[in-house]
């Protein structure tokens, strides 16, 4: 697996996820990070755009999911997201997915945030 990656760092959307009632109907802010591992050397040396993942559609994408319909788990907007890359992109060797909630409540205690970081890999067969 080639060590180089494109990094999407801490892209904000607003989504409506939760096992809570208020979750879903206020909604909040969620913070999207997204690493793609593929081999950027055809790329690097050739200039063409052709021969990488556009960011763009990754990030077009990412949004789309965390806007869209809503979900229980921030589990399943991370699946979610990295099915899309490696179903979207198969140049994609791996796909590392971060969704954060910042600002928690567990009870009367309030947390920096939580999140959920997942890495899935291309199947090899």
């Amino acid at each position: 697996m080639s060590e180089d990656r494109i990094l999407l760092s801490d892209m904000v959307f607003h989504g409506h996820h939760g096992t809570l009632s208020a979750e879903n109907e206020l909604g909040q802010p969620f913070v999207v990070s997204v690493e793609l591992r593929l081999d950027l050397r055809a790329a690097g040396t050739s200039d063409d755009l052709a021969k990488t993942v556009d960011y763009g559609e990754v990030h077009r994408m990412a949004r789309g999911i965390v806007e869209g319909t809503p979900v229980r788990l921030t589990e399943t907007l991370a699946e979610r997201i990295a099915a899309g890359v490696l179903q979207d992109h198969a140049a994609v060797q791996a796909v590392k997915v971060k969704v954060a909630k910042p600002h928690v409540r567990l009870g009367d205690t309030v947390l920096a945030g939580s999140a959920v970081e997942i890495l899935r890999r291309r199947d090899a067969g």
